[in-house]
């Protein structure tokens, strides 16, 4: 998140809510330290500082009590010229991860009620809407349907990734937007690979093209484009998925014009 961000011009005050030895998908035995008793005195100084921020970008949360940490982090610190977007962290694949349960579920529910815009991939957006089993989707009408769904429950904007295609063996992305009321696609150019940190790569991409002022198809076009040159990058090495995309190496291209604009209206 942080070099993405920074490639893009935005200036990151990170606040950690967690320290790992590695990430959890894929490694054992990891060091894993909770920063929640440190995160209410670093927001309390920053408000002695009276700092103000274009946007506020949340991620991968460990505790139900993180997440209301987050929510009161942003009703203190929003303005209304501030975007405000949540990954809703939660699982893939049809299931929780490991450090999920249904409190985080709930929880997470309640937290995206406060945001602009939501990136929740199919999984996520299932469980949002708590609906039970491996998400299936019949088609564009049905994952139309589930966009409105979750935009009711507060973000104006609803972006949902890895929807599958409804020929083929691709995926998608699909966007809401409440205000204009108008629905976006990207479709993703299917690699047979599995790389963690993708998403947040997606979704930082998405938080920083918004930023820049680009529109929301716009920025769709970027987020999806950069994801799949650095899996294209990293794909053909002999290199273990779990150690993610070569993201250095396709950082430079961040700010080039896009090269090709993939979105369509449905």
């Amino acid at each position: 998140m942080i070099p993405i961000l920074s490639a893009l011009g935005i200036q990151v005050c990170s606040l950690p809510t967690a320290i790992l030895s590695t990430h959890t998908g894929g490694f054992a035995n990891f060091h894993f330290r909770d920063l929640t008793s440190d995160m209410r005195y670093i927001i309390d100084h920053w408000r002695q500082l009276s700092l103000s921020f274009a946007g506020i970008y949340s991620g991968f949360l460990g505790s139900p009590e993180q997440i209301d940490i987050v929510s009161d982090f942003i009703k203190t610190f929003r303005t209304d010229s501030t975007l405000v977007v949540v990954d809703p962290v939660l699982g893939d694949d049809g299931k929780l991860y490991d450090t999920m349960d249904r409190c985080m579920v709930d929880g997470m529910r309640s937290l995206v009620a406060s945001a602009d815009v939501i990136t929740p991939n199919i999984t996520e957006a299932a469980l949002l809407l708590d609906k039970a089993g491996p998400p299936v989707i019949s088609g564009t009408k049905e994952i139309k349907i589930w966009a409105r769904a979750l935009a009711d429950l507060g973000p104006r904007c609803v972006i949902i990734t890895s929807v599958p295609e409804e020929h083929g063996r691709g995926t998608s992305v699909v966007a809401f937007d409440k205000d204009a009321s108008r629905f976006w696609k990207v479709a993703c150019p299917y690699i047979p690979a599995c790389y963690p940190g993708t998403g947040d790569i997606f979704a930082s991409v998405i938080t920083g093209s918004l930023l820049q002022g680009d529109s929301l198809p716009l920025s769709l076009d970027r987020a999806v484009q950069f994801v799949s040159m650095a899996i294209r990058a990293t794909f053909g090495h002999n290199f273990p998925e779990r150690e993610g995309v070569f993201l250095e190496r396709v950082l430079p291209s961040l700010n080039a014009p896009v090269s090709m604009s993939s979105f369509e209206l449905i």
